[in-house]
């Protein structure tokens, strides 16, 4: 299996180049349960027209057929793309663990439990569903947690990426720049920790999935 991540975060600050940046988090995902899958990192933010090029990339791999795997910013891209809105998260900024409820279960995650424990770091959420979609998570400060339509797409508000070390480093970075309620129920949520295993094996048998076009 060869797959591409396509990384659209550019964070060039001093705590990211003390971090492993996003693409190799999500390759060090994938490889955790697959090790020998090919992956291709590509960076598409450079200038301004990249939301719309990369809107129109999701909108023809969907046509296509192509499977295509969403998280955070990722999913929110892909429910615009197809043409939902995406606006502020009511409740403000969402850091740490987070607990989603599965609404409903694609095949592909017949294994992971009804309590999916993820990382969080957001503070948008899409609104409503795109056409065709199904929801398959909520969360109490999202209800748009994941989607997934048919066994194209599948999608995370969250970030199965992230490991418990660099959330609570995140964590400690933004206390000085977020309200202190949102810290501190941040840091007191991360003595839960994410399903990282878990829902990094659903993604692959989502990949794995036999389709026809």
């Amino acid at each position: 299996m060869h797959l591409a991540i396509l990384v659209t975060n550019t964070d060039e600050s001093g705590f990211a180049d003390r971090h492993p940046k996003d693409g190799e988090k999500f390759s060090n995902l994938i490889h955790a349960v697959r090790p020998d899958w090919e992956i291709s990192v590509f960076q598409v933010k450079d200038d301004h027209q990249w939301i719309d090029r990369l809107k129109l990339l999701v909108i023809e791999a969907h046509q296509a057929g192509q499977p295509i795997f969403g998280a955070c910013f990722g999913h929110q891209m892909i429910a615009q793309a197809l043409g939902a809105e995406i606006g502020d998260n009511p409740t403000g900024w969402v850091l740490g663990t987070v607990q989603t409820s599965s609404v409903s279960k694609p095949e592909w995650e017949a294994d992971l439990p009804d309590k999916i424990n993820f990382y969080a770091a957001h503070h948008e959420q899409v609104l409503n569903l795109p056409d065709g979609a199904e929801l398959i998570h909520q969360a109490p400060t999202c209800n748009i947690a994941g989607f997934r339509i048919g066994n194209q797409i599948y999608t995370t508000q969250y970030h199965p990426e992230m490991e418990h070390q660099f959330i609570t480093a995140l964590t400690e970075e933004l206390s000085g720049e977020l309200p202190g309620d949102v810290i501190a129920a941040s840091t007191q949520s991360l003595a839960s920790r994410s399903h990282y295993m878990e829902f990094a094996e659903s993604i692959a048998r989502f990949f794995e999935l036999k389709r026809s076009v």
